[in-house]
């Protein structure tokens, strides 16, 4: 395995860029940090980062920036708007996009640009600090090559799919097994209740069964538990990932049924007010009122 020695911008200090960020300065790499609220930028900046005040501060003598924000809007800005990274012209490093926006943004917003990758992250905050994530790369072959011992250090997995966009491809076609999952999980426990049988029990038997993804396990725990504080991933997030991978498959002109109900589900937990809450509380959605159990 190579290595990366270049400083490296991380623009976005939600629970993945936080972990991205940490993994790199634990790994002896140059980080400046940025986020729109400047608080979060603070443990970062006492572990040896340097905070910057604008994302185009942030990326001053840097050989990589990697975006980590919630939407395109916030991606949009981060790029193009005042004191963006491209405020100032092209950035000559590597701009490495691990925000899930739709694929076609990506290549609308960096393409005139020569050196993007997109990547799709799998994991958690936890597998990002600690090297863990795997990471679907789109881009071209000669920017992936050069942007490989990066990644390296972020991911034990890295998978080159093809051209700009494809990386948020797969990190939507992740994203809608994942919702569509948990929301089984969900509705399957509800049923349990109004059968009569104990929800921490019916969740360690799912949990414990073949019939559980890994991720169907993780989140069991936080249905048990009845947490849905400190998200992992949040709701209005795995919202709008749905949103996207919907306005995909009616581009490709594909009926998916699953993929409907699930983006339904979540919209209407988030307008119930639950959206920054972790994306379990799509069991808000589907609990019934109260007093309605036999």
């Amino acid at each position: 395995m190579t290595h990366h020695t270049g400083p490296v911008a991380v623009l976005g200090l939600g629970s993945m860029g936080t972990g991205l960020a940490t993994r790199l300065l634990d790994q002896g790499v140059q980080v400046r940090v940025w986020n729109r609220t400047p608080e979060r930028t603070g443990p970062l900046a006492a572990a040896g980062a340097v905070a910057a005040a604008h994302p185009a501060a942030a990326i001053e003598g840097t050989s990589a920036a990697i975006c980590t924000v919630a939407d395109s809007d916030a991606l949009a800005a981060v790029l193009r708007g005042p004191d963006g990274i491209l405020s100032g012209g092209p950035y000559p490093g590597a701009l490495v996009c691990a925000s899930t926006v739709a694929p076609e943004e990506v290549v609308k917003l960096t393409g005139d640009l020569h050196s993007v990758l997109d990547v799709g992250m799998l994991g958690n905050r936890e597998h990002a600090r600690n090297g863990e994530l795997r990471l679907f790369v789109g881009g071209e072959e000669r920017v992936f090559a050069a942007g490989l011992p990066l990644l390296e250090l972020l991911g034990k997995e890295v998978v080159h799919l093809g051209e700009l966009g494809s990386g948020m491809r797969m990190k939507l076609l992740l994203n809608l097994l994942m919702g569509i999952e948990v929301q089984a999980m969900a509705e399957a426990v509800e049923l349990a209740a109004a059968s009569g049988l104990d929800r921490a029990l019916v969740l360690r038997a799912i949990a414990g069964s073949g019939f559980a993804s890994p991720v169907m396990a993780f989140k069991s725990k936080r249905l048990i538990a009845g947490r849905f504080d400190e998200p992992d991933f949040r709701l209005r997030l795995m919202a709008k990932d749905l949103l996207l991978a919907s306005s995909q498959a009616a581009a490709a002109g594909l009926r998916l049924p699953l993929l409907a109900a699930a983006t339904q589900t979540h919209v209407s937990a988030t307008e119930q007010g639950h959206g920054d809450e972790d994306c379990v509380a799509v069991a808000h959605a589907i609990a019934p009122e109260p007093g309605t159990h036999p």
